[in-house]
């Protein structure tokens, strides 16, 4: 029988492993049953609400209580949004505006930062504590779950918008349940399976953890965000819980090969090393696979838009240091096309944007059909019929393997000297120069020139000498910016939202 809701993965894991270990977080852990019951409660209490097929905000503290909720929303019948209890006010408000829940789901610590918004765009609000011990009511979840479909939303996550309006990705239920069992398949998760968390849930990678852990009667350990500052005691909790699959940011991957601890701590456990988000440096990436050869590793690519992943690449073949990591291959039920600015498929090697097309589609922007029609078109390839795809706005080429290499943005596409030029290649060319740990590059138009902030112990002269070897000339970075440490956002990605803020302070 066809999956058409997640909550059919919760019932399951609950009937084959009831009392097996679901999620742990720093202060509790529950079995299967425990979970489905806690979910069924919470369910229970938004059905008593009236609430079905609603829009629901959830802000909580990341941990056990916070997967209770979204579980629980999903079987009532309802779809969710994360806010991060660390996000400022005015952010909240942002996509409060934009989403318009009927109800909010918080506790005492965090329901400060709602202040009064939550009355004055008319949602509910519900404690946690309270709801979670909501009277049961299991023929009417029946009835809540018998009238759910796979294309009814499961959630919205919201992204940064251009306008500094933030834009909610509309995910339904049948485009996560596809995901999930292609990565079940792929990478063969099974019950057996540790995951180990990195990934805000705000943040689409979590998706992977959160439903590929129910899908197969998995555990999830929500790793405790301070040790992630600590990269040997990070290394001792991933061999402490036996946690077999790690599903990371580059950056944090990148920070532990660098710090050198790889080899004092026995984490010969990990068995699936996967990573997305941002573009893995090959240098530290064969640092890792030196520690760890027998351990598989993918590199996944995809924006929120097409449900976390829509291309992989698992590393089966030696990748020099100063060549890019390839994003791969489609996932299955994703068709990848590549468009030059003739609308046309690019032959060879020629550059283009990656478009997707299939069931990983968003179901557009929430509340803002201005925007999902901009970047959600018909395929230009056609008019026989409707035939969606998203336009990423990446810039990707096939190369001489057939492999598609992640090039840049479209927007991160800057013209320098006369010259186009993509800020990508140059940040690949740096992370292969030895003594370089981490690297942003960076355009600043007043002067025309190329800035380069780095962390490590090389002197500027060293890293031109070196780049000179690998790229022309015009591509040289025209200043060099050393930093004690590199910004980070709250997904452990490099913040260049900051560090161009700090661009007309960097002088030569």
């Amino acid at each position: 029988m066809m999956t058409k809701n997640v909550s059919e993965y919760l019932r399951e894991a609950a009937r084959c492993f009831p009392d097996k270990i679901a999620l742990v977080d720093q202060k509790r852990e529950v079995s299967y049953q425990e979970l489905l019951l806690g979910a069924e409660h919470i369910a229970s209490g938004l059905i008593a609400a009236g609430l079905f097929r609603q829009p629901v905000a959830v802000l909580l503290d990341k941990g056990v209580d916070a997967i209770l909720t979204f579980l629980g929303i999903a079987i009532s019948g309802n779809f969710y949004t994360v806010i991060d209890t660390k996000m400022p006010e005015e952010r909240v408000e942002k996509i409060l505006t934009t989403f318009e829940p009927k109800a909010v789901v918080t506790d005492e610590k965090n329901r400060e930062k709602l202040g009064r918004f939550h009355q004055r765009i008319g949602a509910e609000l519900f404690l946690y504590k309270e709801l979670s011990v909501s009277q049961m009511d299991s023929d009417r979840i029946r009835m809540a779950e018998q009238q759910i479909i796979d294309m009814d939303i499961l959630y919205v996550l919201f992204t940064s918008g251009s306008t500094g309006i933030p834009k909610g990705v509309i995910i339904s239920h049948r485009s996560v349940i596809d995901y999930t069992e292609w990565a079940a398949e792929t990478f063969h998760f099974d019950s057996h399976t540790i995951f180990g968390n990195q990934a805000p849930f705000y943040f689409d990678n979590s998706v992977l953890d959160i439903y590929s852990t129910i899908r197969n009667g998995a555990a999830l350990y929500i790793i405790p965000q301070m040790l992630f500052s600590f990269p040997i005691r990070l290394l001792e909790y991933i061999r402490d819980h036996n946690i077999n699959t790690i599903f990371w940011v580059p950056t944090v991957l990148s920070r532990v090969a660098d710090i050198g601890v790889l080899e004092h701590c026995d984490i010969g456990c990990l068995e699936n090393i996967l990573f997305a988000g941002e573009v893995m440096p090959a240098k530290q990436l064969n640092i890792w696979m030196r520690r760890l050869p027998d351990a598989l590793y993918a590199n996944l690519y995809g924006p929120t838009e097409i449900t976390v992943d829509c291309t992989y690449f698992i590393v089966n073949r030696k990748i020099e240091d100063n060549e890019p990591v390839p994003i791969g291959y489609p996932c299955r039920n994703s068709d990848i096309l590549v468009l030059n600015k003739e609308n046309q498929l690019v032959k060879g090697e020629e550059k283009g944007e990656l478009c997707v097309r299939g069931t990983s589609l968003s179901l557009g922007y929430y509340n803002n059909p201005e925007k999902t029609r901009r970047v959600f078109v018909q395929n230009p390839l056609h008019h026989l019929y409707e035939d969606r795809i998203y336009r990423t706005g990446d810039i990707v080429h096939y190369n001489e393997r057939g492999e598609l290499i992640y090039d840049g943005r479209e927007d991160s596409q800057v013209k320098h000297t006369g010259h186009r030029i993509e800020l990508g290649e140059i940040e690949t060319a740096v992370s292969a120069v030895e003594g370089i740990t981490m690297n942003c590059c960076l355009h600043r138009a007043a002067g025309d020139q190329l800035v380069l902030f780095y962390t490590g112990e090389r002197e500027p002269k060293e890293i031109r000498e070196q780049l000179a070897a690998a790229l022309p000339e015009y591509m040289l970075p025209t200043i060099y910016h050393r930093l004690g440490q590199m910004p980070l956002n709250l997904n452990g990605k490099i913040d260049r939202i900051k560090l161009k803020e700090s661009l007309e302070a960097v002088r030569e």
